[in-house]
């Protein structure tokens, strides 16, 4: 019973810290992140049956994320007071289960409804005590390491990357590393030391899934000066295994993703632009290495290219409507600027980029910015597309 119950633990708490790992500014990765890791702990931990309550409202605000905006702004406004609440009446976690289950109705969202009733179920089982709890805790976990894999993949599809590799290659490296520090453990098992292997298989698996973020940590304190350019030679390093094959049909979203990327070199070595013709032959002309991190700044280059072929012709900036894509682009992605963030300040503006900060700032909601992002990402990809192999 040992056994099934480490693997089970490890399974969610890897799952959990992969996507994490993946992109924590990601509301949907940080909540479903946060249910598997509650119900890793939940069983290993003695804790209450209440305590399933945070997987149970971590599920409900990964759900929400794929609903309308208004339902998300309802779920961040009542998961503390649930989770209060749940610690005094457990049932009341059933709540935004059942919440969920509505909405999914209502939207006609059959995979989500399904999932979320088994899930509700299992924790029904669990909080009402009518079934032992090492069967509902597996019946649990397994639509909770389900939704959780369907996340990954959700996750990589709007990135265009591909996540298969890259989680298998996770998985298995986890695996040998919490074989070869719990193992150790393992042979001198007893009571007293369960729950010695169960935190050396979560250390095991957490430096490991987390090791970039720790090296960046080190390199900060270590070597501050080169922290950077190391986290960004590791960043395209775990980038490699997701880089998808190009699909044409997909060449305005890729672009689009790119752009969003146009900062990040670790992240455009992901691109499946990368692998467009004309770089191979702009890398031969210019006798480059075929190397990852040239392919990444060589498309960056290209993107450029077709940023300022928006630009039109009569000035240094304007607000026209003919200037709308190019602005929206070049000073949101290639300056850098973030006209909505309250945490951005920037004191190294060129005139030009002062005048665009403002104008975004007093005339252009945000809504609309995206909205132009989204049509310039159509010319940019056009112009990509259209350019001829020499």
């Amino acid at each position: 019973m040992i056994a099934v119950s480490v693997v089970a633990f490890g399974l969610a708490w890897w799952l959990g810290l992969y996507l994490l790992a993946r992109d924590p500014r990601k509301r949907l990765l940080r909540r479903a992140s946060a249910g598997l890791l509650a119900y890793a702990l939940v069983l290993v931990l003695p804790v209450p049956a209440a305590a399933m309550a945070v997987p149970a409202v971590a599920w409900t605000g990964a759900v929400v994320c794929w609903l309308p905006e208004r339902y998300d702004r309802w779920w961040r406004y009542s998961a503390l007071p649930l989770l209060v609440a749940a610690w005094f009446a457990p049932p009341v976690v059933l709540v935004p289960l059942a919440a969920a289950v509505v909405l999914c109705l209502r939207l006609r969202r059959a995979l989500l409804l399904a999932a979320t009733v088994m899930f509700g179920l299992s924790s029904a089982a669990l909080l009402l005590d009518v079934l032992p709890r090492v069967l509902v805790l597996a019946s649990a976990g397994v639509d909770v390491l389900l939704f959780g894999v369907v996340v990954a993949v959700a996750d990589a599809f709007d990135e265009g990357e591909a996540v298969r590799a890259d989680a298998v290659r996770s998985l298995i490296t986890s695996t040998g590393l919490a074989l070869v520090f719990g193992g150790q453990v393992a042979l001198f098992l007893d009571d007293r030391l369960v729950p010695l292997l169960y935190g050396t298989v979560a250390a095991a698996i957490a430096v490991q899934v987390l090791a970039n973020p720790l090296a960046l940590l080190v390199d900060r304190v270590a070597v501050p000066e080169v922290a950077d350019s190391r986290a960004e030679l590791r960043d395209a390093a775990e980038a490699l295994p997701r880089r998808a094959p190009l699909d044409p049909a997909e060449f305005v979203k890729l672009t689009r993703r790119a752009l969003s990327n146009y900062g990040d070199l670790g992240k455009l070595v992901a691109s499946p632009l990368t692998q467009l013709p004309v770089i191979d032959a702009r890398l031969a002309a210019r006798g480059a290495s075929d190397q990852p991190l040239e392919r990444a700044a060589e498309l960056k280059s290209l993107l450029l290219e077709s940023i300022l072929r928006l630009k039109p012709r009569d000035g240094g900036f304007g607000t026209s409507d003919e200037w709308r894509y190019y602005n929206a682009l070049y000073f949101y992605y290639v300056a850098g600027i973030r006209p909505y963030s309250r945490r951005t300040k920037r004191e190294d503006l060129d005139p030009d980029a002062r005048r665009a900060l403002a104008w975004f700032v007093d005339q252009v909601p945000e809504r609309t910015l995206h909205n132009w992002q989204n049509a310039g990402a159509r010319l940019v990809a056009e112009d990509l597309s259209a350019q001829v192999v020499p």
